[in-house]
């Protein structure tokens, strides 16, 4: 898989979450060769659940727009844990690497340079559709978890644009060797504290006065009513099948379990007709992170795709940590048809499974591959599907296949399969087959 970064932020849906620093002097002034372990004193006070967005700057003698090296020399930053980098024009392709080195706040010490995953354009909502029309969606890479830390340093180098690419792309990329406007994304995750679900009547008018962000959270756990109570942290699994072929359910941590901070997304669902296939993904985000930090690393992903990249939602349906762990993923709820962000040109009438971290060598975890086969022998079941057949899905338009054009697919398919990425890496794609037997099974087939 490729890895890389591009930039831009629309500051118009974060402004109080996007707060862009002044370099300190004392890190201005250190030397630009090699990071050193030490920090320098600052004044910039940590702020939990936040995104801090930077400008990229040209870094060599080019002080042109567009040019072909771009970045963020060494500095100091308030506290974060992800990294991503925006742009402005959604349609845009970054065709470059893009690289990152930070500072843990443990230690002190320095990362070596990290890739980005560059091609983050075939994760989105279908072309056309109120999601992807809204004004607010920028380009954007990968995001990339990086644990802790309170020192980055970012760089974007331009690759020659073949000939050809730019007759076929006709687009800004072919006259400028990066996209315009990209900024540096540090996501802080903030802390699990989900604002309590709706007060009872007896609790007197003011505190039934809820604020937005309360609502949207009531909202968010009251479409699960009929799997939990209103306000849990978790849907129990269930062993008894509704009907035939419907797999066990597993156990889901609810949005609320992970701590997701609704006042972020827009207020209404949206549905799609049924869930006729399930495309599998990796987040891309790298595999430095422990199952204890899954949710923090979903708060992160969350606030990335809504808040800087302008999706109405996180973009995935459903989310698998590394030790198997299933996390409710788009609002509107875990046995519904909700209508994703998550393989453009077939959102509709599927779903998305992103396991977190990066699987383009590494080899997913057996619990992680269980748990994906667990969740769609559950909610393909559901739907009439059966994990180990064929489907067919109208494009919505892609670089695989023209819109209309209906599509034969595997009820599991990887997110391959639908658009040319590499997505969901070599080493989680090559453990489809096992899935789809796995949750055959589950469903008693």
């Amino acid at each position: 898989m490729r890895g890389f970064l591009a930039s831009s932020i629309g500051v118009t849906c974060a402004a109080a979450l996007a707060l862009p620093l002044a370099p300190p002097a004392a890190a201005a002034a250190t030397s630009a060769a090699e990071p050193t372990t030490g920090r320098t004193a600052r004044s910039e006070a940590h702020v939990p659940g936040s995104t801090q967005s930077l400008p990229l700057a040209p870094l060599t003698h080019n002080r042109a727009p567009g040019a072909a090296e771009q970045g963020v020399p060494r500095r100091d930053v308030r506290h974060f844990s992800l990294v991503g980098v925006v742009w402005d024009n959604p349609d845009t392709d970054l065709h470059g690497h893009v690289q990152a080195r930070t500072r843990a706040t443990a230690t002190g010490a320095w990362s070596g340079w990290q890739e980005l995953e560059t091609h983050n354009a075939d994760h989105a909502a279908d072309p056309g559709t109120p999601e992807s029309t809204s004004g607010r969606v920028r380009g954007a890479t990968a995001p990339l978890w990086v644990g802790e830390s309170d020192g980055v340093e970012v760089r974007v180098r331009a690759e020659r644009i073949p000939e050809a690419v730019k007759a076929a792309e006709a687009t800004e990329a072919a006259a400028s060797p990066l996209p315009t406007g990209m900024r540096l994304e540090l996501i802080d995750p903030g802390q699990a504290t989900p604002p309590p679900a709706a007060p009872g009547p007896e609790e007197g008018p003011r505190t039934t006065a809820m604020t937005a962000e309360s609502a949207k959270a009531v909202a968010a756990s009251a479409v699960n009513a009929g799997l939990a109570p209103l306000g849990a942290t978790e849907i129990p699994a269930a062993g008894q099948r509704a009907k035939p072929y419907v797999g066990p359910r597993p156990s889901i941590t609810t949005r609320r379990g992970w701590g997701a901070d609704e006042s972020l997304r827009d207020r209404k669902f949206v549905y799609t007709k049924k869930v006729k296939a399930a495309f599998v993904h990796h987040s891309a985000t790298g595999n430095n992170y422990t199952c204890k930090q899954a949710p923090s690393v979903i708060r992160s992903i969350y606030r990335y795709h809504a808040n800087s990249m302008g999706w109405r939602d996180l973009g995935y349906n459903f989310l698998v940590d590394k030790c198997g762990k299933i996390y409710e993923g788009r609002a509107g709820g875990v046995s519904k048809a909700v209508l994703g962000a998550h393989t453009l040109g077939f959102n509709s009438n599927s779903m998305g499974i992103a396991v977190l971290g990066t699987y383009s060598s590494k080899k997913p975890s057996s619990a992680a591959v269980k748990a994906v086969a667990r969740l769609t022998a559950w909610k393909l079941g559901l739907h009439g599907m059966n994990p180990r057949g064929k489907t067919y899905l109208k494009s919505g338009g892609g670089n695989l296949y023209r819109k209309g054009k209906n599509v034969r697919l595997n009820v599991i398919s990887g997110h391959r399969d639908g658009f040319a990425t590499s997505c969901p890496g070599k080493a989680l794609y090559g453990k489809l087959g096992t899935t789809r037997s796995t949750a055959a099974k589950y469903q008693g087939r």
